[in-house]
Order: C-alpha cells, then sequence, then structure tokens
C-alpha cells in the first residue's frame, strides 16, 4: 500500500458527524463586526471580539462534548 493511499473503514461502521449547529455562523460574526469595528467605532469592535470568544467558548465545549461520547474503542463495529 503506497502513503498516499488510506484504509476504508469496516463495513457497517458509521462515520461521525458534528451536531447542525449555529455556533461558527454566529463566530464569524463576532469576527467580521470586530474587523468592520476598526475602520468605524471601537464600540463594535469590543462588541465583535466579545461575541467571538463567547461563541468561541461555547463551540470548543460543545465540541468537546461530542468526541467525549464517542465510543473509544471502533474495533467492535
Amino acid at each position: 500500500m503506497s502513503p498516499l493511499e488510506t484504509e476504508a473503514p469496516p463495513v457497517g461502521e458509521e462515520v461521525h458527524m458534528p451536531e447542525p449547529s449555529i455556533l461558527p455562523i454566529v463566530n464569524a460574526v463576532g469576527v467580521t463586526l470586530s474587523l468592520v469595528g476598526l475602520t468605524l467605532s471601537p464600540a463594535i469592535t469590543v462588541i465583535g471580539l466579545v461575541l467571538f470568544l463567547v461563541t468561541l467558548v461555547a463551540w470548543v465545549r460543545a465540541a468537546a462534548h461530542e468526541i467525549s461520547e464517542l465510543p473509544l474503542d471502533h474495533s467492535s463495529h
């Protein structure tokens, strides 16, 4: 097997997909507000940064929670 080829998962093993979330979109809005605020107003920059940081923490926590619920051993599938 060449280094570029990878093994396919066993038949019947499910691929984990994350739950749908609005957090990435709101996070992007926070970044956008902070960047636009640099040219318009310091208040908009602060609001954007706060929104970005709050959604970033929530997004990381949600991802960590989803990962913790995954089975540790995939060989039993």
